[in-house]
């Protein structure tokens, strides 16, 4: 298929749905007026919001599911699997690691939270969060990613359980060969359909966004953002340093990649994430934008799902900074040693945290209230900000994620740079009413590309 045959079918079914993200544009704007105006009816919008994301929620599992599988069922060797695997568990954690320094040295020349007063309301808010903190040892932590039934990973929308199904039932039907032809196109029927539902919940998004960020200003307004803007502005800053200047430059060194081209080519994404302050909103179509961005199918399928649970960038973040903030503001700084095992602790602790709402806040609570009891009323004063700050940390996670993508398939030599290049200049768009490339409908049948 050349650029051109995609194009034309592309930019007509992307024609609409260019309205439809400036719909969502017009419903941010009124969201924030009406919380400013009238904060108590906006605060009763809040299930719109809620049920916009539980949509998109409802259905991140069986695009987990097919992605994967189909990733790894048309793979000949297992060993590619692996690899795949392997650089990207061992560039989370190397970026996971390089996001807990910036925090801590940002967090330790900023200073954030010397003078702020801590009451008893502001208390019983940090302690209200502590009491809603996940509290897992490890072995309850490895034995809840076993789901109770094959298929209940995909009706109980546990991540984590939906990755372990996946990767057995690709690695069964991988070894399975041409006899497991069939379950592919069976599968990746399935995925389109998903795919399909995906395109049709989007027309929703307005009325999802104008709820959210409704409610969310009606209940935090305006008083809460003078008094904690340092902590805000320091965050946001800090998150922009990662994303633009080391990711950035990882990315151009070693894929060739500019990452404006690529975070304006997930434009709508971030928008979507903005307006509903939840990266999983954007895990379908990062998946299949990434697919069409010309990386393969099994890099995409490995590398996305695993990222949303063990690649949190802009949490860690998060975590290091409000864990300083909270110190300096209660009058009791951490030592450096303090802040190395608690943090180590917190980004441990937060993978299992991965994909629950307030899963940043809870898990700095946790942390605190284990190694720091002392410490744990002064998350209540962060709460009022907390949606705010979640925003931030889910962009940066999402951008993580996929620049991490296109790395991974760098390195794997599993990446069609002129089709990169063609997608990111514009040439070949997006088809955003499949949010799949037609040509996909008979890959399965073909032999596996050779790998380099």
């Amino acid at each position: 298929m050349s650029v051109t045959e995609n194009t034309a079918p592309a930019r007509r079914s992307g024609g609409r749905t260019h309205f439809l993200y400036i719909a969502v544009i017009v419903a941010v704007l009124l969201g924030i007026a009406v919380g400013f105006i009238w904060p108590e009816t906006a605060k009763a919008l809040a299930p719109l919001g809620t049920g916009f994301v539980n949509l998109i929620k409802m259905m991140i599992g069986p695009v987990i599911f097919c992605t994967i599988v189909l990733g790894i069922g048309s793979i000949r060797k297992a060993a590619s699997v692996g690899k795949v695997g392997g650089l990207a568990l061992g560039y989370f954690l190397t970026m996971s690691t390089v996001a807990l320094a910036i925090g801590l040295v940002v967090g330790n020349i900023v200073h954030p939270g010397e003078g702020m007063q801590l009451n008893e309301s502001i208390a019983a808010a940090g302690q209200k969060a502590a009491g809603n903190a996940p509290h897992q040892s490890t072995s309850e932590f490895l034995l809840g990613i076993i789901p109770h039934t094959l298929v209940s990973s995909l009706t109980e929308g546990l991540v984590l359980q939906t990755l372990l199904v996946a990767l057995l039932v690709g690695f069964a039907v991988q070894s399975m060969g041409s006899r497991g032809e069939p379950v592919l196109r069976a599968i990746e029927l399935i995925q389109r359909l998903v795919f399909k539902i995906l395109a049709m919940i989007m027309w929703l998004a307005p009325i999802g966004a104008f709820g959210a960020i409704a409610a969310v200003v009606g209940a935090t307004g305006m008083d809460a953002l003078k008094s904690l803007a340092q902590i805000m502005i320091g965050f946001y800053v800090t998150c922009a340093i990662f994303v633009f200047v080391i990711l950035g430059l990882i990315l151009k060194l070693v894929s060739g990649v500019n990452i404006f081209s690529l975070l304006k080519y997930l434009g709508r994404e971030f928008l979507l994430i903005v307006s509903t302050s939840s990266s999983e909103s954007a895990l379908p179509r990062l998946i299949a934008k990434m697919q069409h961005a010309g990386i393969s199918k099994s890099v995409v399928g490995i590398t996305v799902p695993t990222g949303y649970s063990f690649n949190l960038d802009g949490t860690a973040i998060y975590l290091t900074m409000a864990s300083l903030f909270i110190a300096a503001a209660m009058g009791d700084p951490l030592s450096v040693g303090e802040q190395i095992s608690l943090l180590l602790f917190m980004i441990i602790a937060s993978k299992g945290a991965a994909g629950i709402t307030g899963a940043g806040l809870a898990t700095l609570a946790g942390g605190l209230s284990s190694h720091r009891p002392d410490l744990v009323d002064g998350v209540g004063l962060i709460v009022g900000i907390d949606r705010f700050m979640s925003e931030a940390r889910a962009l940066t996670n999402f951008a993580g994620n996929a620049v991490a993508t296109v790395l991974v398939g760098t390195w794997t030599r599993e990446i069609d740079r002129d089709r990169m290049h063609a997608v990111l200049s514009g040439q070949d768009p997006f088809d955003e009413a499949t949010m799949l490339d037609e040509e996909e409908e008979t890959h399965t049948a073909e032999p596996a590309a050779p790998r380099g």
